[in-house]
């Protein structure tokens, strides 16, 4: 364990500064990654690179490792939150820059539910895959997320519930979508524990998310085939 101990980020290249950072990131390991993300802005990184080749890049292992079930729910937040802490720094850099977003999302959990923990997951795992993230908590009726697709414009709706009584409460909200004539514009992906396939594509969803690495997937496929409908 010594020679973990002396691995000094600022003295490794380029390359090797990044496998370091993947494993900092799996690893849950904050302050680390922090470091490393300073020590590549000094060096003329920009932060749209840094983003995508060391924290993507990153969390891409992390959410396959989830995936497959050799990480939990744990670690990936442990993870995750390390994402963050390098984020934090990236975040108003990319906003002067006018860095390419891969997409935006706006998530919440639905009206009568107040589980948050698989929501937090996605948001995380989102924004590490690129994704801007507007996160409306827990909670929330047809509304909110209303409001929220007009104010913020995004590219998916997502929404969660961990309650077989609160799933309904989707349906609601998507059938108040197609009422007002907004379906068609926004990618609609559901998750949480009791749903399925079938229920999402009973209650009108574009995609049911089984797990937090999935939604990361779905999303980019979809905002990929929106943008390819849009440019063709």
């Amino acid at each position: 364990m010594s020679d973990e101990e002396d691995i000094v980020l600022s003295e490794l290249n380029d390359d090797e500064l990044v496998e370091q950072m993947f494993d900092d990131l799996y690893d849950g390991l904050k302050e680390e990654i922090e470091e490393g993300v300073n020590i590549l802005l000094e060096r003329g990184w920009t932060p749209y690179d840094i983003l995508t080749k060391a924290l993507v890049g990153g969390m891409t292992i992390v959410g396959h490792d989830f995936r497959d079930g050799i990480l939990f729910v744990p670690e990936v937040l442990l993870a995750a939150n390390a994402m963050k802490g390098g984020m934090a720094i990236l975040k108003p850099l990319l906003a002067e820059t006018g860095a390419p977003r891969v997409g935006k999302m706006v998530i919440g959990t639905v009206k009568g539910d107040i589980h948050d923990i698989g929501k937090n997951l996605v948001s995380m795992m989102m924004e590490g895959a690129g994704f801007e993230v507007v996160d409306i908590g827990i909670n929330n009726p047809v509304e909110n997320y209303l409001e929220a697709l007009e104010t913020e414009k995004p590219d998916i709706l997502g929404m969660s519930a961990l309650l077989t009584t609160t799933m309904p409460y989707m349906k609601v909200v998507i059938d108040t979508m197609v009422e007002q004539g907004l379906r068609e514009e926004y990618i609609v992906l559901v998750g949480g524990a009791p749903l399925n396939e079938e229920f999402g594509k009973a209650i009108g969803a574009d995609g049911y998310c089984r797990d937090a690495a999935v939604a990361v997937e779905m999303a980019k496929d979809f905002v990929s085939r929106k943008h390819n409908q849009l440019a063709g």
